[in-house]
């Protein structure tokens, strides 16, 4: 036994997670149905994700506002918001070309029976208000990322200061809360990796339990949405975010290597949130700085949701092939801003795409009834969105890391420099 549990310990965990899903796989097509008695198991390793996936925002984002310094932070921010808002515009609009060459709505009909109810959708001023929580405690508990994020910075920045102020009791206060918040969050690695010792486990049983469930008519008829949404994604990750990493100099297929655990991980959970902890270890991986990982990436669970955005251009012209209403090139732009804010701001779990749908077609004058349509293969969906998503999140990271690299060495150039050298 001993022997077997060693093997298991030191097998590579993408080896495990590979495993775990072709098995996953074939028992979910042998066994149908009856393979939704293996959901407790994938439920298991969900809500150990959950439970530790709030720590692993708050506790990793203070170190890293701590390891920086308030210039830093700023320059940080002005490099990655940007990126996300160019990002989740360009996956937007190659979901819109895509669909637009697929036809994937031609031949459907709007479900006769539709209980769908359109979300308010918030004012930009709205948004920005609900960032700021009323009730701490009830962000925390709701896993409100917005607010989370927002309390987190807050409160690191106030450590950061503490720590850096005139006044000797107020540094030694601010000191002992960061070695105090620093060792917690070494407490929660450690509680993470025993939970991706369960992971392989965990995938199988979510696996069987998704591809025993999904009913083969209804991914048959919507297989022309389902492979646009595919393709849009595999080209998003193979072609738009490459040329990205290449201008900032990075070697693509090493980059893609060293987070592939990440991606596998976050196509079998569909869920950005719970991909987080193993998103940081592939960070670390791929040579980018704790400063920067754990700053942009619990920012971008928050912001950056580029195969969400992919989705709505999916979908919005899937939804007007089935009612026959065909867009002018200013309704397509207009589309293209209102699915770039609806993703900004979306929270990466599972599920929140069809609300997002939502929020698209109410604001582009599309029946909403058709998000229910859907809704049948969303298990299926967005187990590559989520992968877009998370891979997003981390090229990012990555861009962020290069450039900041690109500016330290140039001005440790500049200060090494003798002064005597003209140029």
């Amino acid at each position: 036994m001993k022997r077997i549990w060693k093997f298991y310990v030191e097998t590579s965990f993408m080896a495990k997670m590979t495993t775990g899903f072709v098995l996953g796989i074939v028992v979910g097509i042998l066994l149908g149905p009856k393979s939704s008695v293996l959901y407790p198991l994938g439920k298991l390793f969900l809500n150990l994700l959950q439970m530790i996936v709030i720590p692993l925002v708050i506790l990793p984002l203070i170190v890293a506002v701590n390891n920086s310094n308030p210039k830093e932070l700023g320059r940080i921010g002005l490099k990655i918001f940007p990126f996300y808002l160019v990002s989740t515009a360009v996956a937007v609009v190659l979901g819109i070309i895509l669909a637009k060459w697929t036809h994937p709505g031609v031949g459907l009909t709007l479900p006769n029976t539709a209980n769908v109810v359109a979300p308010e959708s918030p004012s930009f001023v709205n948004t920005l208000l609900n960032m700021v929580p009323t009730n701490i405690f009830q962000a925390l508990s709701s896993g409100d990322l917005l607010a989370i994020v927002f309390i987190t910075i807050v409160g690191g920045l106030a450590i950061l200061f503490l720590r850096h102020s005139e006044d000797e009791n107020q540094r030694r206060s601010g000191d002992l809360l960061f070695h105090v918040l620093e060792g917690c969050n070494e407490v929660v690695t450690k509680i993470l990796s025993g939970v991706l010792l369960y992971a392989p486990i965990g995938v199988f049983g979510i696996t069987a339990n998704t591809f025993g469930s999904q009913g083969i008519d209804l991914v048959i008829a919507l297989s022309k949405f389902i492979g646009t949404s595919y393709l849009g994604v595999i080209l998003l990750i193979t072609v738009i975010f490459p040329i990205f990493l290449k201008i900032f100099g990075v070697k693509v297929i090493r980059f893609y290597k060293d987070i592939k655990e990440a991606m596998l991980t976050a196509f079998v959970t569909s869920s950005s949130v719970g991909t987080l902890p193993v998103s940081l270890r592939c960070a670390e991986k791929a040579g980018i700085s704790p400063k920067v990982s754990r700053l942009t990436l619990p920012l971008g669970l928050a912001f950056n949701l580029n195969g969400t955005a992919l989705r709505f251009g999916v979908a919005v012209i899937f939804a007007s092939e089935i009612v026959g209403i065909t867009l002018s090139i200013p309704d397509l732009a207009t589309i293209v801003i209102i699915s770039t804010l609806a993703a900004v701001g979306t929270a990466g779990v599972p599920g929140a795409g069809l609300i997002g749908m939502s929020i698209v077609f109410s604001q582009a004058n599309l029946p909403i009834e058709i998000v229910a349509l859907t809704a049948g293969v969303n298990v299926i969906l967005d187990m590559i969105f989520t992968t877009g998503n998370v891979v997003g999140d981390l090229v990012g990271a990555k861009i962020v890391d290069q450039s900041e690299r690109k500016a330290g060495i140039e001005e440790e150039e500049t200060v090494e420099l003798p002064p005597s050298v003209s140029t």
